[in-house]
């Protein structure tokens, strides 16, 4: 299939099918390697076989699918932006649309909860003590609750953790801190106290309709 093709249409398929920026002597040299490839690769089947129609064929749903879900976390992100929790959740560095849509959509209104605990209990991620006379065993959070909370809550600590540089951020200097004690905690430890963390931060933003300042949240921790 790729060698019916000529080096020029392989170079221009390449910079309408890529995101990232492409030269055109980057291109031209991509597409002389993929053909160089072609000519070494051993052909298993036929370009009109049946195999090559079955991959064309979950080829085209898969980028159905991709364009589906694409539409999906538009319309999530349409209806989140008519919510005030929306930009609050976006104030906060590590935290793009989508995500702050798909903590709305989970955890709904805010206003519904006491406190923060409420909501750590709501998610399932409040700690359960393990005690009986002088036995005390480890403490472990609570997973009876919102299993899609937990893991979009996760999902979020980890990218405020990979974009750190874009922007101070008191979450995840409270991860590298108990990363650094005497006794380093585990990753996934550290991780979910970052989660409760995180979580008692943006019930404080909601409650005093503010956006996050990390000078102010840092001197809330002392």
């Amino acid at each position: 299939m790729v060698l019916g093709l000529s080096q020029t249409k392989i170079k221009n398929r390449l910079i309408k099918s890529t995101t990232k920026r492409i030269s055109e002597n980057n291109a031209k040299e991509k597409a002389r390697q993929i053909i160089d490839y072609a000519k070494n690769s051993y052909p298993a089947v036929s370009a009109n076989s049946i195999q090559t129609q079955k991959v064309q064929y979950y080829a085209t749903q898969l980028l159905h699918l991709i364009e589906t879900k694409k539409q999906i976390s538009n319309q999530m992100i349409e209806k989140a932006q008519q919510l005030p929790e929306f930009e609050i959740l976006k104030s906060l560095p590590g935290i793009g649309a989508i995500s702050a849509a798909l903590f709305i959509g989970e955890i709904g209104d805010l206003s519904r909860f006491a406190n923060h605990k409420k909501v750590n209990a709501f998610i399932g991620i409040d700690i359960r003590r393990y005690q009986s006379g002088k036995y005390a065993g480890q403490d472990r959070i609570n997973k009876r609750g919102n299993p899609k909370g937990r893991k979009i809550l996760y999902l979020i600590i980890r990218n405020m953790i990979r974009q750190q540089k874009a922007a101070p951020n008191h979450i995840v200097d409270y991860y590298y801190k108990l990363k650094k004690q005497p006794t380093p905690k585990l990753d996934k430890v550290a991780t979910v106290a970052c989660m409760n963390k995180l979580l008692k931060c943006i019930y404080s933003m909601f409650r005093n309709n503010t956006k996050y300042d990390y000078s102010h949240a840092v001197s809330m921790d002392q």
